[in-house]
């Protein structure tokens, strides 16, 4: 079966987008569940200190994964313009030199993130009880880096000639491996959190291997040795908009991980039930990411037709349709919150009752605000889409700054809501920036 690609310049805004989410959001389904799964099996199986070491490398382990994430999407801008623009030649070129920026990228990402693991999670000031673990999750994922990076520059290939069918085919067979391969590593062979992160590795393996075969099959996907040219005009304008949404990931997980050494310094006991909540961050946001690459690549499609209208027209329809996915998960969180941190929690433990009230107001306070994380995905992508990357680059600052100085000042004056609230001040900060320019830069272009 040939992968599908889809022209979003043409047919109804709202329903394009759309139809582009929905497998995306699917994908993400499968995608937090194994994450979930794997939180869920090293907290029961292994115990409160090895879901505390976990919840130590969240944010430095999201740093490598977005900082991938972020130059195989700001590569794939290009090519869904391109795309968009029917200069099928010109897409090859950019797709070929993408690819091998990309593979350039993961040699130099992975040596830089080995050698710094330990001094970075010894200055976030982990536990001694939990930095043997948090070091052997991180080096083992690190190691994996070049993995990572294959699937992100595969699916954001397929994503921006708008194929989402098979990156979410690829997500559900990964989600499939990795949960049996979670049980059998951790559970099984008593592996524990090194377990954990070897099933997260080979499961994405998986996933790009039947990517890469589907890319075989799509026509318009075949290039040849003669596209391979790396001239400095391309290189210059892929990095141009990948790097500065590298940056922006980089920034934005450098709060995170300032902000994490601040929970640190609260114990063992409120990280567990910190993380317990985090790990749910990804279901929180599963409709925002999916909207998120679907204004990306349809905006980018867009412009690359010249049709300017039916960029405003279907950034504000995704708008809507993104504050209504927020509002119907606040009011599962609200009424299943409680359940789900306690999946993540072993029982028998006897601080998991305090675990689990740490871990469920910080879900609540999210769950609250979290049409601010929507909006913010959506002016974000439609930027980055017509070919902005700096003024996200520029929000990923103010979320930095917004989060270090929330967490830094309102513990003194409420507590551990200070901590929970520093995420929700991060959100509202960006989404004001973006909001602004996102309005200024379609008036430029409808003027």
């Amino acid at each position: 079966m040939n992968a599908v690609s889809k022209n979003m310049t043409q047919g109804p805004a709202g329903r394009q987008i759309f139809l582009f989410a929905l497998p995306l959001m699917l994908g993400n389904v499968f995608q937090q569940a194994y994450t979930l799964v794997d939180t869920a099996v090293v907290g029961q199986v292994v115990g409160v200190n090895a879901l505390a070491a976990l919840g130590a490398t969240d944010w430095f382990n999201w740093m490598s994964v977005s900082v991938c994430s972020g130059l195989t999407q700001g590569f794939s801008i290009r090519i869904a313009q391109l795309y968009g623009a029917k200069q099928y030649a010109d897409m090859k070129k950019s797709l070929c030199v993408s690819l091998l920026l990309a593979f350039l990228s993961a040699v130099v990402i992975t040596g830089l993130f080995l050698f710094l693991s330990a001094p970075v999670l010894t200055l976030m000031g982990t536990s001694r009880e939990i930095l043997g673990d948090a070091l052997l999750y991180v080096r083992i994922m690190f190691g994996g880096i070049p993995i990572v990076m294959t699937y992100n520059w595969l699916s954001a290939v397929l994503r921006s000639i708008g194929n989402g069918r098979t990156p979410l085919a690829a997500m559900g067979i990964a989600s499939v491996c990795n949960i049996l391969l979670d049980l059998l590593f951790v559970a099984v062979f008593g592996w524990g959190i090194a377990g954990a992160a070897a099933a997260t590795l080979i499961a994405q393996a998986v996933s790009c291997v039947y990517c890469f075969l589907h890319i075989r099959k799509t026509p318009v996907l075949h290039f040849s040795r003669a596209d391979f040219q790396p001239t400095r005009d391309l290189i210059r304008r892929l990095f141009m908009l990948g790097a500065p949404m590298g940056i922006q990931n980089i920034i934005i997980s450098i709060g995170g991980m300032i902000l994490q050494s601040i929970v640190n310094t609260f114990g063992v006991i409120f990280v567990a039930g910190f993380t317990a909540a985090n790990k749910l961050y990804g279901l929180l946001e599963i409709a925002a990411i999916s909207f998120g690459f679907s204004v990306s690549t349809y905006t980018g499609q867009n412009l690359g037709a010249k049709e300017y209208g039916r960029i405003r027209r279907g950034v504000r329809e995704g708008a809507l349709m993104a504050v209504a996915a927020s509002l119907l998960i606040t009011v599962l969180m609200f009424l299943a919150g409680h359940l789900l941190v306690g999946f993540f929690i072993d029982r028998s433990d006897p601080n998991a009752a305090q675990v689990a009230v740490y871990g469920r107001h910080f879900l609540y306070l999210m769950a609250a605000f979290l049409s601010v994380l929507y909006c913010l995905h959506i002016y974000r992508s439609a930027l980055q889409g017509m070919g902005n990357t700096l003024i996200p680059l520029l929000s990923g600052i103010a979320e930095l700054c917004m989060r270090i100085l929330a967490a830094l000042i309102l513990p003194g004056f409420i507590g551990e809501y200070g901590i929970y609230s520093a995420e929700i001040l991060a959100w509202a900060g960006a989404l004001a920036i973006l909001y602004i320019s996102y309005r200024k830069s379609l008036k430029k272009l409808l003027s």
